[in-house]
């Protein structure tokens, strides 16, 4: 099965160029600019990742690259990166995915394909299904008051460790049933800002060798990958040293069973738990913190967010019932989804030959798009870099072309704790800007912080008291 060649119906069928293969034959996708020897396009990556992948989109529907010796190839529409996500010609793999493995391992359901995979998310999909994540709402509820309840009006508060603190606290309370809490969300929020830097290094310069190199910057990456992995050890063996067994994730992966009805492995086990815990964590927290970021920046939409919650809730404290009802906040969060995504570039990699967008894509190929890049496409929005909220409200949302918007991928590679996610982000910010307005306070930086995911650099509010 290969990928149809789809067009996007808003622009026309170029015309024939001279130089077009004859009829049948598909054509090489065109080489973008500005490599450089030994690095490639690696070079512009690590200067301007942002701009150089959203510039691509002028080049074509799909751009070959290079990233150091590898020829990578760039898919810049929404219609065809929705077809490579849904497609069973492109498994998880290439530049990200090998840059992970460091991290996530190779047996976790982040980085498994075909038959693991299947299994894996047969066996965490019961935490995600609609119906279990009622239960997971006091905690949600009593993580995001405890959060503004720790803020005192005036005072600076640091949104990278605040943002790190709630989102391991409740994936912690939620999945694993842990009282892992403050001290090991710190050393999480720590070593995840180390390691994703690294690894984003690892993906665009693929220089292995000298990434070994006892250099500063290798050590200080290896300390902190090696923390992680500490950290998980320490939970699934307290787990097992308490001989609780509580109806959450930890307990499903620590009784499931491989395809011969054996218990899986420790290192399956490792990499599971690591794949709920780190990802999950840092891309819940780039988007809490981007999220305070767009409160402070359109206090508007904060009154809009407070008077809509007050009237869900008639003064009372918002709860997990209240988040479903709360339209606009919902559509604050996708907008800050749209503009600023945790996850902003993803790679893939054919098994067979195939075809996309009228080129020819080999077996063996890494193919690499950037949501960051679809869901500011001018093709797709009106007013593109504008933050406007509504225009996710069902008259206009209409227009927006399919997988303009897929911020937590589509197929069976699509995140199964979307509602989780989605239920804490509303939970976090209805109960933010109820109890108070945010001004960024001096020594502020929210310029874009590009590593695996994006954050702000150094983001620092002053919450005033509603």
């Amino acid at each position: 099965m290969t990928v149809e060649s789809v067009q996007p119906e808003s622009r026309p069928e170029p015309a024939a160029a001279p130089d077009e293969p004859p009829a049948g034959q598909l054509l090489e996708p065109p080489v973008a600019g500005g490599a450089v020897p030994v690095l490639g396009h690696g070079l512009k990556l690590v200067r301007d990742p942002l701009g150089f992948m959203s510039q691509l989109r002028d080049h074509g529907d799909v751009v070959r690259l290079r990233l150091g010796p590898k020829t990578v190839y760039a898919v810049t529409t929404p219609t065809l990166t929705g077809a490579v996500a849904l497609s069973p010609d492109y498994i998880i793999s290439g530049p990200l995915w090998e840059s992970l493995e460091g991290l996530l391992g190779k047996q976790g359901v982040a980085t498994a394909n075909g038959a693991l995979h299947r299994r894996q998310r047969r066996t965490i999909q019961p935490a995600f299904r609609l119906d279990a994540i009622p239960a997971y709402g006091p905690i949600m509820e009593e993580e995001a008051h405890a959060l503004t309840a720790r803020w005192r009006p005036g005072q600076v508060v640091d949104c990278t460790s605040e943002s790190f603190r709630i989102a391991v606290r409740i994936a912690a309370r939620c999945l694993l049933r842990g009282q892992y809490m403050d001290e090991r969300a710190e050393r999480l929020c720590t070593a995840l800002a180390t390691v994703f830097r690294g690894m984003y290094r690892r993906m665009v310069v693929p220089l292995g060798p000298l990434y070994r190199l006892p250099l500063p910057g290798n050590r200080e990456f290896n300390r902190a990958l090696a923390d992680l992995h500490l950290l998980v050890d320490e939970i699934v063996a307290e787990r097992r040293a308490s001989g609780q067994k509580p109806d959450d994730l930890l307990t499903a992966l620590l009784e499931a069973k491989d395809d011969n009805g054996e218990p899986i492995g420790e290192q399956e086990i490792h990499d599971q738990v690591v794949a709920i815990l780190t990802p999950g964590s840092e891309t819940i927290a780039s988007t809490v913190m981007w999220l305070l970021q767009a409160l402070a920046e359109h206090p508007e939409h904060a009154d809009r967010i407070r008077a809509e919650v007050e009237s869900a809730t008639n003064g009372r404290p918002v709860g997990f019932d209240d988040v479903r009802g709360l339209t606009h906040t919902n559509n604050v969060i996708v907008e800050t989804m749209r503009l600023r995504p945790a996850v902003w570039i993803l790679t893939r990699r054919a098994v067979a030959d195939t075809e996309l967008g009228g080129y020819r894509i080999p077996a063996g190929a890494d193919i690499i798009y950037s949501p960051y890049a679809i869901q500011r496409d001018p093709r797709s929005y009106r007013d593109h870099l504008e933050f406007d909220p509504d225009r996710w409200l069902p008259e206009r949302s209409k227009d927006i072309p399919k997988y303009a918007m897929s911020p937590f991928s589509v197929g069976n590679r699509k995140c199964p704790s979307d509602h989780f996610s989605m239920a804490q982000l509303s939970l976090v910010t209805a109960a933010v800007a109820t109890r108070f307005r945010l001004e960024q306070a001096p020594g502020s930086n929210d310029a874009v912080r590009v590593g695996i995911t994006l954050r702000p650099h150094n983001l620092l509010v002053r919450p005033v008291a509603r």
